[in-house]
């Protein structure tokens, strides 16, 4: 099943023309990753679908209900859980805070959501009441995913989550990733593609606006041209 339908999106940042024509879909259960060089268009794509920006044409489709037009909250309710590059934390809330805050329909589910993320990440139950300003670079990344997957419905939204983390750390996170997908279906955007091609089913790369190619990750790893000419790994 299509979770997310991206159909021909355009969108403008003043008066850049950003996003030329964007199409993809991301299948239930699955991990697909956004690949592309800086500047491509990934982190647009991803703030154009939670309604940060306005699309000027085309239209994005969730769980079958088109949803492009509606505020980010109202996205947001729907069940699309949204971590972006710089992570979004509030250093003086602590980790008990952010996943009470998390928690914006307190129930048995989201009750067992917490859990989940509790033994996922071991971090952040060991530093519960820890000011989230003091966690490590890889920690926050962690609270930040566990905020989004709580509050979310069936689909997170990833942007750049290795991004200045230790080798080590990136490996631990790509792992967790991979995990989730037993219980959500996630659209990575992710720059270090050694260990993105491990985790993801699916993907699309990006370049000037547009997607350029796309399929399932195996075939991407055997075609050493098209990581070269798009991705600049030889």
């Amino acid at each position: 099943m299509t979770l997310l339908k991206v159909d021909n999106i355009e969108t403008y940042l003043d008066q850049f023309h950003i996003l030329q024509g964007v199409s993809f879909g991301v299948e239930e259960g699955t991990i697909t990753v956004l690949f592309g060089r800086n500047g491509a268009g990934k982190t647009t794509t991803l703030r154009s679908i939670i309604g940060f920006h306005t699309i000027s044409n085309g239209a994005v489709y969730y769980n079958g209900g088109k949803i492009n037009g509606l505020t980010t909250h109202m996205i947001s309710r729907k069940g699309i859980g949204y971590v972006p590059e710089n992570q979004g934390i509030f250093s003086d809330l602590t980790v008990e805070e952010t996943f009470a805050i998390a928690q914006t329909r307190k129930n048995d589910e989201t009750d067992e959501k917490v859990e989940w993320m509790l033994d996922l990440f071991p971090d952040l139950k060991q530093f519960w009441y820890k000011k989230s300003g003091l966690l490590s670079g890889g920690q926050k990344q962690m609270l930040a995913i566990a905020r989004a997957y709580i509050n979310s419905e069936g689909l997170l939204l990833i942007d750049e989550p290795s991004k200045g983390l230790s080798p080590i750390m990136i490996e631990k996170l790509m792992d967790s990733i991979l995990k989730m997908r037993e219980k959500t279906t996630v659209l990575l955007v992710e720059q270090n593609f050694m260990m993105a091609s491990q985790i993801g089913d699916y993907f699309y790369i990006m370049d000037n606006g547009k997607i350029v190619y796309n399929g399932p990750m195996s075939e991407l790893k055997e075609n050493k041209e098209t990581c070269h000419k798009y991705l600049g790994i030889s």
